[in-house]
């Protein structure tokens, strides 16, 4: 196998591909925004205008995880450019120029959010008519369709992963959030958020792209992937607690007068991760990949709770 070309290697999840792929003595080319080590190809912003030649040279296989990320209060036609520039043009201008460089495998780190915001009578699939509710979503669903062309008329072979929110050491923005009101102690109204919902922890992620990239069986094809053990809010309060050593403090309050309360603050789109159901059906790749989570729901939010702990502590 040649050297792997991983862009967004400085992120969350490509931080983590990367130390494994050096764990395991892969080669591999870390492609990032500013450069902070001579090994790395910085690339600037993200743009159809990006020249990929020196990074894809050698490369036989892509993983593209840069990406604009979702800012939740953002909307409008301004919001919905910049992420088209970002995440569709951007990815179509590297997936056509890693064609033209022979490169024969393109893994595509999408979302969810191609889907929808919630799954209220079963959930997500790869078959399942794609209803991207924000700018976001829409943008990495027109991602999807143009990497899909472009494997078809190139040939080369297009994987696509579709995560929902993926949480490990390190993590940020909601689930961070979280993590220290339990740590603090603070009451939390979500003694009533009994919504099932997927996840994936970062080593189960990694493990599954790992995966993408060596397994034929994985390309052209979309594929859902989770921990395979959906839990409610309420319910991953709990375990954090537990992971801390601490006792969650719940109590439960009308989801109608949350919901007011959110709509009131400009908070819908969070109180709708609080209490809807977003599950996804993670079963395609036990039964086509023989696939398996490496790592459990507990095991993974113990490390993240231990890594939380010791950084705050420090």
């Amino acid at each position: 196998m040649g050297n792997i070309l991983v862009t967004g290697a400085a992120g969350f999840v490509g931080a983590a591909l990367c130390e494994e792929l050096r764990r395991r003595h892969m080669a591999f080319v870390p492609a990032v925004r500013r450069r902070t080590r001579a090994s790395q190809f910085e690339h600037g912003e993200l743009s159809a205008d990006i020249d990929w030649s020196a990074a894809l040279e050698g490369c036989d296989t892509v993983v593209h995880l840069a990406a604009r990320v979702h800012q939740i209060h953002e909307s409008g036609m301004d919001s919905l450019c910049a992420y088209r520039v970002a995440n569709r043009d951007a990815s179509v201008n590297l997936a056509r120029q890693a064609a033209l460089h022979g490169v024969s495998r393109f893994v595509y780190v999408s979302s969810i959010k191609v889907n929808g915001e919630s799954s209220p009578e079963k959930p997500f699939s790869a078959t399942d008519t794609p209803a991207p509710q924000d700018a976001y979503g829409l943008s990495k669903w027109e991602a999807e369709q143009a990497l899909t062309k472009i494997g078809r008329e190139t040939g080369m072979s297009v994987a696509i992963v579709r995560p929902p929110l993926v949480y490990g050491p390190g993590v940020k923005a909601n689930f961070l959030q979280l993590m220290r009101m339990v740590h603090r102690g603070m009451p939390l109204p979500l003694g009533k958020a009994d919504a099932k919902r997927s996840f994936v922890g970062l080593d189960n992620l990694v493990d599954f792209l790992l995966l993408c990239i060596s397994s034929p069986t994985a390309y052209g094809q979309v594929w859902m992937v989770s921990d395979q053990e959906d839990i409610s809010v309420a319910e991953l309060v709990h375990q954090i607690g537990k992971a801390m050593g601490k006792t969650s403090r719940l109590f439960g309050v009308p989801t109608g007068i949350l919901y007011a309360a959110a709509k009131f603050l400009g908070r819908e789109a969070v109180a709708a991760r609080l209490f809807e159901p977003l599950q996804v059906d993670s079963r395609p790749a036990t039964e086509l990949l023989g696939w398996m989570p490496p790592l459990s729901l507990e095991q993974e939010l113990q490390r993240t709770v231990s890594n939380f702990v010791h950084t705050s502590d420090s």
